[in-house]
C-alpha cells in the first residue's frame, strides 16, 4: 500500500477529460494527481491487442472537424499518426445493401420514393442550418424528424437507428442529441460529398497514453489501478480515500461517470445535489469484436435498418485502417446500447457470438464459423447518457455544492455528445480555469 500523499488538485479518472485537466494543470506547474480505477487509462478508449498491434475495445473515429483533439494532437507532436481517409457508409434494409456515403448514393436509395429521397436530402441540410438549438429542446428527436422529412422517411430511415441506438428509451431522446448527429456529420465531407473521417494509428489509447506522458513529464502523477471510494471534505482540504491509501487535495475535479460520484460524496453532500447526479440515466454497451482471416464486405460502417436485427450497426475496421495493421486479421465490430440489466450484458464471449452469428449470416450468408479467428467481448456499464427533452436543466453545474468540488464528466457535454474531441475541450476548458484561480 502507498503512502497518503497531497496534492494541489486530484483528478478522478483518467479518461480525456481527466488527463486534459491534469495536463493544462501540469504546464502551469501546478501539482496534480489523477487517479484511475483501472488499468489503463484512456477510459473508454481502453484497448487490447491483434497481431502486435493496440486496437480499441469499442470502434472510434474522428470527423475531420474535431478541432480540439487535433489540436492537442499538434501540441503533442504527434501528427504524423493521423490518418484521414474517405469512409464506406451503407444501410442494411429489407434484406438488401445500400450505399450511402454520397449526395449521389442517396438518389439510388430505392427504398424511399424519389420525393422521399429528396426529403431525406433536405432534412440534413435543414439540420445544419438550425442555428438557435435551444428552440429544439422541447422536442424528442422522433417528432423532430418527422416534421422535417415524413412520416415514411421517418420509419425508413431514423426509427430503426433510435431504437436500435437506444432501445426502450427512443422515444424520450431529444431533438438536440439528433441535430448535432446531423450537424457533426454534415462537416466532415471531402468535396465531393464524400465523408471523410480521421484516426489515431496504435488506436486511442496511444493517444491517451502519449498525453500521459506529457503529464509525468511535466511533474505530474498519474496512478491506475486505483479507485476512489469516497470524497469528503476535511477543514480546507479534500480527502480521498483509495484501497492505495489516503490522498489529500486543495481541489478535486470527477470526471467519471455522475451516479459513481454520487456514491463518493453521498455522506456530506446535500440530498437534492445528489440526487441531481443520480438523475441522468445510462445506457451500457457490449461489442462484439470478431477477428476474421478475409473482408466481411467492402463497407466500414453498415447502419441496419432492420428492427429484427439486434445491433445497430455492423463497422468493418479494417476498410477504414488497413488490415496489415492487425497482421492481416480483418476486425469487425458489433455494437449494441443497452440497459445494463439485459441478459446479453451478462453473457460472455462465445454465448455472445453464439447468439449474434445467425443475424450476421443472414446478412452475410458466406460467412463461415471457421472464418472467425478470433472473438473478444466488452463492456460499459456508463457507457451512454439518455439525453431527454430539456437536457440543458438536468446537467449539474461544474462547480459543486461546496468551494473546491468540481465535475467535469461526459454527461455534462452539451449540445454535443459525448466523445474524444469534447471529452478534451471540457478537460483543458476546466484545467485552464482552476490553473488560472490557483496561478
Amino acid at each position: 500500500m502507498s503512502t497518503p500523499h497531497a496534492t494541489r488538485v486530484a483528478i478522478v479518472g483518467g479518461g480525456f477529460t481527466g488527463l486534459s485537466a491534469a495536463y493544462e494543470l501540469a504546464r502551469q506547474g501546478i501539482a496534480v494527481t489523477v487517479l484511475e480505477a483501472e488499468a489503463d487509462l484512456g477510459g473508454l478508449a481502453a484497448a487490447f491487442e491483434v497481431g502486435g498491434e493496440k486496437l480499441d475495445r469499442f470502434y472510434h473515429h474522428w470527423f475531420t472537424n474535431d478541432v480540439e483533439v487535433m489540436k492537442l494532437i499538434d501540441e503533442l507532436g504527434l501528427n504524423d499518426r493521423v490518418a484521414i481517409n474517405p469512409t464506406n457508409t451503407g444501410v442494411y434494409y429489407a434484406n438488401n445493401f445500400f450505399k450511402l456515403s454520397t449526395p449521389l448514393d442517396l438518389l439510388k436509395f430505392t427504398p424511399l420514393s424519389f420525393i422521399d429521397r429528396i426529403r431525406l436530402g433536405l432534412l440534413t441540410l435543414r439540420a445544419r442550418g438550425v442555428d438557435n438549438w435551444m428552440a429544439l429542446e422541447d422536442k424528442t428527436a422522433a417528432e423532430w424528424l418527422k416534421e422535417l422529412g415524413g412520416e415514411r422517411v421517418y420509419q425508413v430511415m431514423w426509427e430503426p437507428l433510435l431504437k436500435g441506438k437506444f432501445g426502450p428509451v427512443a422515444e424520450q431522446v431529444s431533438a438536440v442529441w439528433f441535430w448535432n448527429k446531423l450537424k457533426l456529420r454534415g462537416g466532415s465531407r471531402g468535396k465531393g460529398g464524400e465523408e471523410r473521417l480521421a484516426y489515431f494509428k496504435g488506436g486511442f489509447v496511444a493517444l491517451a497514453e502519449a498525453l500521459a506522458t506529457r503529464i509525468r513529464e511535466l511533474g505530474g502523477r498519474i496512478e491506475t489501478g486505483t479507485p476512489v471510494t469516497a470524497i469528503r471534505p476535511e477543514g480546507n482540504v479534500w480527502h480521498l480515500d483509495t484501497p492505495n491509501g489516503g490522498i489529500s487535495a486543495d481541489h478535486v475535479i470527477a470526471t467519471t461517470a455522475l451516479p459513481l460520484v454520487a456514491d463518493m460524496v453521498r455522506d456530506w453532500a446535500p440530498a437534492d445535489y445528489v440526487a441531481r447526479l443520480e438523475r441522468i440515466h445510462y445506457l451500457a454497451n457490449v461489442c462484439l469484436v470478431l477477428e476474421l482471416d478475409r473482408p466481411l464486405s467492402e463497407t466500414y460502417w453498415l447502419n441496419v435498418n432492420d428492427p429484427s436485427f439486434p445491433f445497430v450497426g455492423v463497422i468493418e475496421h479494417t476498410n477504414f485502417e488497413s488490415a496489415e495493421t492487425y497482421g492481416g486479421r480483418r476486425i469487425v465490430y458489433l455494437s449494441k446500447y443497452l440497459p445494463h440489466t439485459d441478459a446479453l450484458y451478462r453473457m460472455n464471449a462465445d454465448e455472445f457470438l453464439d447468439y449474434a452469428l445467425p443475424f450476421l449470416q443472414k446478412m452475410f450468408p458466406k460467412l463461415e464459423r471457421g472464418w472467425i479467428q478470433r472473438h473478444h467481448v466488452w463492456r460499459a456499464r456508463w457507457s451512454q447518457p439518455v439525453v431527454e427533452k430539456h437536457y440543458s436543466t438536468l446537467i449539474p453545474p461544474t462547480a459543486g455544492p461546496l468551494p473546491g468540488f468540481h465535475l467535469a464528466s461526459m454527461a455534462q457535454i452539451y449540445p454535443e455528445d459525448r466523445g474524444t474531441n469534447y471529452a478534451v475541450r471540457e478537460g483543458r476548458k476546466i484545467g485552464r480555469e482552476l490553473a488560472a484561480r490557483l496561478g
